[in-house]
């Protein structure tokens, strides 16, 4: 039996999703930084840019564990398809 191809815009959708996460963290870094640039040059206070260096950087983390977690959602509800029932009968006999 042949394996179903993929449709060219599924496939780029998949890409997309892949990219967003990419583009996420840089945006969140770079608000940050922006925040940060900001309050310095309204308050004087130097420190201020790295607050919000440090805020962006969370931002991005925060980004890639959200990222992550999906993932591990969508993983999970794989384990129960029955498409991939003869993969965990070859595990248990390893």
């Amino acid at each position: 039996m042949s394996k179903p191809k993929k449709s060219k815009t599924r496939s780029f959708i998949e890409g997309a999703e892949q990219l967003t996460l990419g583009i996420s963290m840089i945006i969140a870094v770079l608000m940050g930084v922006g925040l940060g640039y900001l309050m310095r040059s309204l308050t004087g206070v130097e420190w201020l840019l790295w607050v919000g260096v440090a805020w962006g950087v969370g931002a991005a983390i925060l980004n890639v564990y959200k990222a992550y977690k999906k993932q591990v959602k969508s993983y999970d509800e794989l384990k129960d398809d029955v498409r991939y029932r003869k993969y965990e009968e070859e595990d248990e006999e390893d």
